[in-house]
């Protein structure tokens, strides 16, 4: 069997479909990975979803990655703009990663502009709404073939 998708969330994305709707949208997490997990399959990917408020545990999942996934889609939330930890994670990764942000952050306050994840990822996609999942998982079947 090939390996999976890690697909990790940071903070607060255990909170998705409570908090500010008006930027995150009404579905849950649960909702979201469900969605992941059927476009996964679509393009012949299994998905490992994953969601931690610690920043160590989710360095963790990405130290893990190393021997069990092929490739990461990772929503930092707040970690994007905070965490050079997550990034040295990311560089000891040799699989493709893709960064996903529900939100445009370009959009958003100043502080959100700069992501450091950015700095690993094959490709950013953010402000497409919960759909950014998906796209991502799509470009990685792409990069993975």
């Amino acid at each position: 069997m090939a390996k999976p998708i890690y697909i990790l969330n940071g903070p607060n994305l255990n909170l998705l479909g409570k908090r500010q709707p008006e930027i995150y949208g009404s579905a849950t997490l649960d909702d979201v990975m469900a969605a992941a997990a059927k476009t996964g399959a679509e393009v012949g990917l299994k998905v490992k979803p994953l969601q931690s408020n610690h920043e160590g545990e989710l360095v963790g999942w990405i130290h893990e990655a190393r021997d069990k996934a092929a490739g990461i889609v990772i929503n930092p939330g707040a970690y994007s703009h905070t965490s050079i930890a997550i990034l040295d994670a990311l560089n000891a990764f040799d699989g493709p990663v893709i960064e996903v942000h529900i939100s445009n952050i370009h959009k958003r306050e100043s502080f959100r502009h700069h992501s450091y994840v950015s700095l690993r990822a094959d490709g950013v996609i953010a402000g497409c709404g919960t759909e950014g999942y998906g796209l991502a998982l799509r470009r990685l079947a792409t990069l993975l073939a």
